[in-house]
């Protein structure tokens, strides 16, 4: 079993890396091995809106997400994290989402991939500076679509406001608890702790 995680803040250390890091050493502690990928690290350009993947489910644009979608691919589970940036997800994990359109493609246009019966799951972490009532409604949709989009089915979040000065996570012991939990159960669904 592998577990991949996402990192969508486009700054390292940040604090949607220090929890989706919390999630992943989660993980790890049920004996399953992880692979991170941050985003801010690829070059993956925007989609073109060309649809050449309406021909057989190929992005045309050859970047680093071309490398990405066989990561999502083969997966078994994924923890896909960003920070709120005006009510959304950065643009760096935005361009991820948009360019898993061909994924969409392949599995409701051509019918590709509908065969595979492994269940997936994934969740979401996310922080936010506001305290919003709506902070995070429009992320968690988009992701909701990614995941599907994917194959994988949307198991939970964890979602933090008042989050913004930097490594201010790590101020929060029960949110750093809650990321741990929440990998673990990612992976052993059954899991209470």
């Amino acid at each position: 079993m592998k577990v991949l995680g996402i990192m969508g803040s486009p700054r390292r250390h940040s604090n949607t890396e220090i929890l989706l890091d919390s999630a992943l050493a989660g993980v790890k502690e049920m004996g399953v091995e992880v692979e991170k990928v941050a985003v801010s690290e690829l070059k993956i350009h925007p989609c073109m809106e060309i649809y050449a993947c309406r021909k057989e489910g190929i992005c045309s644009i050859k970047d680093d997400m071309q490398w990405l979608y066989g990561k999502l691919l083969e997966a078994d589970h994924i923890l896909f994290a960003s920070p709120m940036f005006f009510y959304g997800l950065t643009s760096q994990a935005k361009a991820i989402v948009d360019r898993c359109q061909a994924l969409w493609v392949r599995k409701h246009i051509l019918g590709m991939g509908t065969e595979n019966s492994r269940i997936r799951r994934g969740v979401f972490i996310s922080v936010g500076a506001t305290q919003g009532e709506k902070l995070f409604d429009g992320a968690v949709l988009t992701v909701k679509y990614f995941f599907d989009a994917v194959g994988v089915k949307y198991a939970g979040d964890l979602l933090i406001r008042g989050i913004e000065y930097e490594a201010q996570i790590r101020d929060h012991a029960m949110a750093l608890q809650d990321a741990f939990r929440l990998g673990q159960q990612l992976v052993c669904p059954d899991t209470t702790q």
